[in-house]
């Protein structure tokens, strides 16, 4: 039992926020399916932008006993320019993003399969985009990762901010013959970015993560090791490697 007078544990997931009613749908679902991992766990969800609660009264509500999951794919401002600066203040530990990481890898790739997508064809792992070169990295990090798994070529690209761009990359790996191009929405939720996708010249395009029984277990991960405890492959990350640069047009 917990010591009478001592604040519940909590976890905040702190999504970047979207006005789409699907978004914000899934990323209340993905908090259930948290919870529903770590029942004594209070799973909370807040947005950065567009959605509520926001961040700042989320952490208000938090209480001490609070750690804060990002749900980012990647480093970049949002994480560092927003979400550490806040918990700073509250006092309350900062995971590292969800990605990269091998769990995603089996998510993308079941994603695809639903899709249609074969498995030899090449694929274009769509970010959303970012202009910290550290993000962007890692999204070419997961690529490689997805690409090993497949063992056929993929290539990162960006929805918003970044090179090459979705079409871009799609135009690359289709080639003079024009082959057949798969696209991996390397996206948490539906919105502006994954409605980009269709368009991108792609003969198919996965859905978004958020749903895909992965996820759940990833956000329990970060959490644990975020307050000092070890989840089955838990993989850490350094959040001193974050560069604080702005990613203007990101918002979805």
């Amino acid at each position: 039992m917990r010591p009478s007078g001592t604040s519940p544990p909590v976890l905040l997931a702190v999504a970047h926020g979207s006005r789409d009613g699907r978004a914000q749908a899934e990323i209340r679902s993905l908090a259930a399916g948290v919870s529903a991992l770590a029942p004594g766990i209070g799973v909370r969800a807040a947005f950065l932008q567009h959605a509520r609660p926001s961040l700042a009264r989320a952490l208000a509500a938090a209480g001490p006993a609070a750690a804060v999951v990002p749900l980012l794919l990647a480093g970049g401002y949002h994480l560092s320019g927003d979400i550490v600066p806040l918990a700073g203040q509250a006092g309350l530990p900062v995971a590292g993003p969800l990605g990269p990481d091998p769990r995603l890898v089996t998510a993308l790739a079941d994603r695809l399969a639903e899709a249609g997508a074969p498995g030899g064809a090449p694929v274009v792992l769509a970010a959303a985009g970012s202009a910290d070169p550290l993000a962007r990295a890692a999204a070419s990090r997961q690529a490689a990762m997805l690409a090993a798994h497949r063992r056929a070529p993929v290539l990162a690209a960006f929805a918003a901010a970044g090179h090459p761009t979705v079409t871009e990359a799609v135009a690359i790996l289709a080639g003079p013959a024009a082959g057949p191009v798969a696209v991996a929405a390397y996206l948490l939720a539906p919105g502006q970015f994954h409605d980009r996708l269709a368009v991108t010249g792609a003969s198919w395009v996965s859905a978004p993560l958020a749903g895909h029984p992965a996820l759940p277990a990833l956000v329990l991960d970060r959490y644990l090791a975020a307050v000092g405890q070890t989840g089955p492959g838990n993989r850490s990350h350094d959040l001193t490697s974050v560069a604080c640069l702005p990613c203007p047009g990101l918002a979805p």
